[in-house]
């Protein structure tokens, strides 16, 4: 097995190692060496990535058939003995959100007696898994509480493998179902716990711990959250955004919501006339286009085409139609969605859903409906297609 630096000093950032095996795989190379300060991607925390003999480390994992950790390459390296030195800046994050979600793992389990069950380590997003199906604001900022105190107190942050007798007195927070040595990661006496992972010395590194948003997850509660530098570039982030709303609304912070209240207040209010006035334009544009084709014999078709007009307003337009006696109404708009929608009134004759596929047939477009009411389209058609097809459908309801 790879003997793992890593677990005895997670700080160190440059090593030696022997070449014990090289491999390819998906025409990647990959080494497999004596030792190695390289993190593989396990229990939630991603891999290290770093530089083996100046070829970049683009992924790191455990071999299954004999725990060996393999270092995949960017490029093959020469030579029984390489050196290698591990991105800090990532390890270092990594090490401040893993220690930051034992603490936070444990102010849940104090705060609101939650236990997590997942934990996940990305780019930009951490979260837990608690084995609740709420949590209250309560319980939250009482567990954002306790995790923050338990940093400003500066615990130490022990990891070793601990002798079974040792290992059994010890008051570990979840027992994991492992083969061989159980390494324990304790926090002072505030938490202990089995974890493979690294982490930092003592919990004042880890920095302001920082609940971001709460979800259901099944029967679970997910929890993303922010350590360290990770919580102050979020911090940073929405104090400009903050202070950008409130200059632009001439107000305070404190008085943000409010502004953004009162501007959705009246945005919903102009959406409510605006609805309105575009009701009366169509409905006068349907008189007009009522007045522009008379009834023969108690039957009026009203066949029209537009250029990219709003298929919205299109629809609204045929319904206001189809409520004149009689009237059948046959729109379309072209463009590069165009779209086509044929109402009728009650007592107007002909199926609207079989005209539509006729028409549609013509330019290759998708819909459908029922006798009174059909519409479709999707797909881009100019406006003597449009009014091709228009024509088409008139001619079958009528047989002319």
């Amino acid at each position: 097995m790879t003997d793992r630096l890593y677990y005895s000093d997670s700080y160190a950032r440059q090593f030696t190692a022997h070449v014990l095996e090289r491999l390819t795989f998906e025409d990647r190379p990959a080494l497999v060496l004596d030792r190695t300060l390289f993190y593989p991607a396990s229990g939630g925390q991603p891999f290290d990535t770093g530089r083996l003999h100046g070829s970049p480390v683009v992924d790191v994992a455990i071999r299954e058939s004999d725990k060996a950790v393999l270092h995949w390459l960017s490029q093959p390296v020469e030579g029984d003995e390489v050196t290698g030195e591990i991105d800090w800046p990532r390890r270092f994050d990594h090490m401040q959100q893993h220690t930051g979600q034992h603490i936070l793992s444990q102010a849940f389990l104090r705060a609101a007696n939650a236990e997590t069950v997942s934990f996940h380590l990305g780019l930009e997003s951490v979260t837990i898994d608690l084995n609740a199906e709420k949590l209250s604001a309560p319980a939250l900022e009482a567990a954002e509480t306790i995790a923050n105190e338990a940093v400003t107190a500066n615990l130490p942050v022990r990891a070793w493998f601990p002798a079974p007798d040792e290992l059994a007195s010890l008051p570990l927070r979840k027992t994991p179902d492992v083969d061989g040595p159980l390494r324990v990661v304790a926090i002072g006496e505030f938490d202990t716990n089995a974890c493979g992972g690294t982490h930092v010395a003592h919990t004042g590194e880890v920095g302001l711990i920082k609940i971001l948003k709460v979800e259901r997850e099944k029967k679970a509660t997910r929890v993303e959250f922010r350590c360290g530098a990770r919580a102050l570039a979020d911090y940073r982030l929405k104090n400009t955004l903050v202070n950008q709303l409130a200059a632009d609304f001439t107000c305070g912070i404190s008085e943000v919501t409010q502004s953004v209240a009162k501007l959705r207040a009246e945005a919903q209010s102009y959406h409510k006339e605006l609805k309105a006035a575009r009701e009366t334009l169509l409905a006068r544009e349907a008189d007009g286009l009522a007045a522009a084709s008379p009834a023969l014999n108690g039957r009026r078709v009203i066949r029209q085409a537009w250029a990219d007009r709003d298929p919205n307003e299109v629809r609204g337009l045929a319904v206001q139609l189809a409520a004149l006696p009689g009237t059948v109404a046959l729109l379309g708009t072209a463009g590069a969605k165009a779209h086509l929608v044929f109402a009728r009134a009650e007592d107007a004759p002909g199926d609207m859903n079989a005209a539509l596929k006729t028409a549609l047939a013509m330019f290759g477009g998708r819909g459908g409906g029922n006798a009174k009411l059909a519409q479709g389209g999707g797909v881009s058609a100019d406006a003597a297609q449009i009014e091709s097809a228009l024509r088409q459908a008139e001619s079958e309801l009528f047989k002319r």
